[in-house]
């Protein structure tokens, strides 16, 4: 079931729109990434709240149901500022963030951007802050080019307009997105029912919403101008729990050794078989068990009334 969203406004009439629950829990900031919207976190919503959580998960500008950049921006700064907007309307001073793909260097981003307003980070696959000295005085050696997994990218970041073009109907565009819930093996076999797949891909079907979501693409390929630089280029000095999907091609190398470099107060990475990049989905019990422990502390500060961030 598809609970309709809630609609906040983060900043100068900008609304996103986000599912929340738990309202008077520990903050827990849930950020998706491509080609997900707000509802890859559903199975982990109710659960996350039920354990002490107030559970707050958006889409992001220009995803799902959520406005558009008013700005014409779709970068870490942008999105960040949209965040700690949606902070401010919901009375948080500080929260637990966790994020996957695009939601996990935002999180990473924001930790370094606004620290006084992450407590700690939950990160659902193998993003880490862009360290390539740090790795190599490790003796960690670069990742191997794979163009056959990331062939994607270029289209998105270089030509979106004319990927745009071909996707000329709904059903061409949601057949799009589908690929990467299906033959692109993002997931194990079968992880994603055809109604999943339906459920997920239903807001792509308009090409605005598809087109907003290849600006990030473009911002790595350097083809879209950017409101302030990506914060990402240190480690994060914060408890940092990583949950990894193994059953995913997009999972690179070194892993642990690069997490260990780029977070001190490391947790993991712990690996979860049968998950692949969609771990909210995949594998809900065992993210939303996860953090329950990783959390227990500020959940027991929560039940005894005390202050939870001191």
């Amino acid at each position: 079931m598809v609970i309709s969203p809630e609609f906040i406004t983060v900043r100068e009439g900008h609304r996103l729109a986000v599912r929340r629950a738990g309202a008077d829990g520990v903050p827990l900031l849930l950020i998706h990434g491509f080609p997900c919207t707000r509802l890859i976190w559903s199975r982990v919503v109710e659960p996350l709240a039920t354990a002490g959580f107030d559970v707050v998960a958006p889409d992001l500008r220009g995803y799902g149901d959520s406005d558009f950049a008013p700005d014409g921006f779709y970068d870490f700064a942008a999105f960040n500022g949209d965040l700690t907007g949606l902070f401010d309307a919901l009375g948080w001073q500080r929260a637990v963030v966790a994020g996957h793909d695009l939601g996990a260097m935002l999180t990473i981003d924001m930790a370094t951007r606004y620290p006084d307003r992450v407590d700690r980070l939950v990160l659902l696959d193998d993003s880490v802050p862009d360290l390539p000295d740090r790795y190599a005085a490790a003796g960690i050696p670069p990742g191997k080019p794979r163009p056959h997994i990331y062939d994607y990218q270029v289209r998105q970041g270089k030509h979106a307009d004319d990927l745009l073009d071909e996707l000329n109907t709904p059903e061409r565009r949601r057949r799009y997105i589908g690929e990467f819930f299906g033959h692109r093996m993002w997931s194990p076999p079968g992880a994603f029912s055809d109604e999943d797949i339906a459920l997920h891909t239903a807001p792509y079907a308009d090409a605005e919403r598809l087109r907003a979501s290849f600006a990030d693409y473009e911002v790595v390929m350097g083809t879209r101008p950017i409101s302030g630089p990506e914060m990402t280029d240190q480690p994060v000095d914060k408890p940092v729990l990583v949950l990894v999907g193994p059953d995913q091609v997009t999972l690179g190398e070194h892993v642990a050794e690069r997490c260990a470099v780029a977070f001190p107060q490391l947790v993991g990475p712990f690996w979860v078989p049968g998950a692949g990049h969609f771990m909210p989905w995949e594998k809900p019990e065992v993210v939303a068990g996860a953090v329950r422990t990783f959390c227990g502390d500020l959940l027991e500060r929560r039940r005894m009334g005390v202050e939870l961030f001191g």
